[in-house]
């Protein structure tokens, strides 16, 4: 069962929000809030697994209430504005929802973070049971990956490409690199940027600002340089 709130500032909103949430089977609604605020002091009392999130409220933005967040939970974002898509993936969201919201895409939205909180809460301590490749959505059609076989991984926008070295062209697919990272080995993969995963076999030499892959240089974020340090000091 996955945990849930509703944050929204309109009232005919966080209604039918909490109907839709009413008719997914292993979602439980933990509390239906009408600020940021609200949804801040439920979370000190109860586990929140997905947060259905409003952009536009008064006061703490939706947008503002998740980067506040040191280890945010999912977040499905419900708004009435396209325009903050890339804001909202950039977060690593799960979902963008734009109002009116059909009953077909909340549920499309909610297996979505279903399989996510599935793979979360598979055993870290069993690695024989790992899978060594994933399947991606590309074309209308699911793409194999065999994790072996990646070379980088590069995120565009709400897109990642999967740069392969058994294939000429990157593959290109839509999902946050935050829920690829975590189909990955830690042992075999790095994140440097918030753009970029390497695999740690494919980097051939490492600087303060970049790592090589031979003459390709990717760059490295402020944040994971101590991460990238710890791997060349072993």
């Amino acid at each position: 069962m996955i945990n849930c709130i509703a944050v929204d500032d309109e009232p005919l909103a966080l209604e039918l929000l909490e109907d839709n949430i009413s008719k997914v089977p292993f979602l439980k609604l933990v509390a239906a809030c009408d600020s940021p605020i609200e949804a801040m002091q439920i979370m000190q009392k109860e586990t929140v697994d997905l947060i259905f999130l409003d952009i536009q409220m008064p006061g703490l933005t939706g947008l503002q209430f998740i980067q506040s967040m040191q280890s945010p939970p999912m977040i499905i974002l419900i708004t009435a504005y396209e325009k903050y898509a890339l804001q909202g993936f950039n977060l690593d969201v799960t979902d963008y929802l734009v109002k009116p919201v059909s009953l077909e895409r909340f549920i499309k939205a909610c297996n979505k973070a279903k399989q996510l909180f599935d793979l979360r809460s598979q055993p870290k301590n069993e690695p024989s049971n790992t899978p060594d490749y994933f399947f991606v959505n590309v074309d209308y059609s699911m793409f194999k990956v065999n994790i072996d076989d990646i070379i980088y991984i590069e995120g565009f926008k709400d897109y990642i490409k999967i740069h392969l070295k058994s294939a000429k062209h990157p593959v290109v697919t839509r999902m946050p690199v935050k829920t690829v990272e975590e189909q990955l080995p830690p042992s075999e993969f790095i994140r440097i940027h918030k753009s970029y995963i390497v695999s740690i076999a494919s980097i051939t030499s490492v600087r303060k600002s970049g790592v090589f892959i031979d003459s390709l240089e990717l760059p490295v974020g402020e944040s994971y340089r101590d991460a990238l340090n710890q791997l060349t000091n072993k």
